[in-house]
């Protein structure tokens, strides 16, 4: 029973689920700015993002292998338990958790919206599509060079606007602007996995960006991205969007430069993983200004 358990746990990804709640912690920030924070209902943002993020991966684990394109030999099934090739779980069994985490998603996004604001149903209504279709056919947004935009919408504007809504039942231009850098590197995760998978991907007829631009250009666009979400910061600062606290994100500078370097040489194999912890420590610094000019305005 506990390594049933377990094995629930790992099928989640939890080690992801940082991204999930720097998002919302951001927009439940911004939102700090006009008004108090109530705690309950940021409390019961967490859980549910945390579901429906652990959702999204299931799905994503369920379908790319129903659809063939995990396989023993792909590089995910190399670096971290892939739930069904594992033999952790049966294709049923490992559909069966992800309806359940669906439904309790689901539930907490009604409380959400009729408690708050019904703009959190409609943004969990583009949330969930997007999450569900992001391999399930016959959209299959992820195999058609899709991923990317999906992920940076996902955990960029609508994460963002959504917190923002509970707490104040508006949307915020603000929190809408600053989605955006965050959202960016998000998306980098997954351009980083697929510059790694480009010749693995290729066999299997899929599209990605990565496989369009080729390794040598999408490396250059993904060290672009990288290089655009500081300097966006930079001039969101300018314009007094954000407070000078926000050059905090530049102490992870050298950590994204140290990460561009390597990429140069050589992919790495955790390459996903890699730039998921350049994307944490920038999350982290933000979340960090937004705190400090609360205690101590510029």
């Amino acid at each position: 029973m506990k390594q049933r358990l377990k094995n629930h746990f790992i099928a989640t990804r939890p080690w992801s689920f940082t991204m999930s709640l720097i998002s919302v912690s951001i927009g439940t920030l911004i939102a700090a700015e006009e008004g108090p924070i109530l705690w309950g209902w940021y409390l019961l943002v967490c859980i549910g993002i945390v579901c429906f993020h652990a959702t999204a991966n299931i799905y994503n684990d369920y379908f790319d292998t129903r659809y063939q394109v995990d396989q023993p030999d792909s590089p995910t099934a190399r670096y971290r338990p892939q739930p069904i090739l594992a033999g952790m779980f049966t294709p049923g069994q490992l559909l069966t958790q992800a309806i359940v985490l669906n439904v309790i998603t689901v539930l907490i996004g009604l409380i959400l919206s009729f408690g708050r604001s019904m703009l959190v149903f409609w943004i969990g209504v583009i949330g969930f599509l997007a999450c569900l279709f992001y391999t399930a056919g016959p959209v299959k947004f992820k195999y058609k060079a899709w991923g990317e935009f999906f992920v940076f919408l996902m955990w960029g504007p609508l994460m963002f606007e959504g917190a923002f809504a509970v707490q104040r039942q508006a949307l915020s231009l603000k929190a809408f602007y600053l989605s955006i850098p965050f959202g960016i590197l998000v998306g980098m995760v997954l351009l980083a996995n697929n510059i790694r998978d480009i010749a693995y991907d290729s066999r299997q007829g899929i599209k990605t960006i990565a496989i369009l631009f080729g390794s040598r250009r999408s490396i250059f666009l993904y060290a672009g991205f990288i290089l655009a979400a500081y300097l966006y910061v930079i001039g969101m600062v300018l314009v007094e969007i954000l407070s000078p606290w926000g050059l905090l994100v530049l102490l992870s500078l050298p950590k994204a430069i140290s990460l561009l370097k390597g990429f140069m040489k050589e992919i790495p194999e955790a390459a996903d993983a890699i730039t998921a912890q350049l994307n944490t420590f920038f999350g982290l610094l933000l979340i960090l200004s937004f705190v400090l000019n609360r205690m101590i305005p510029l």
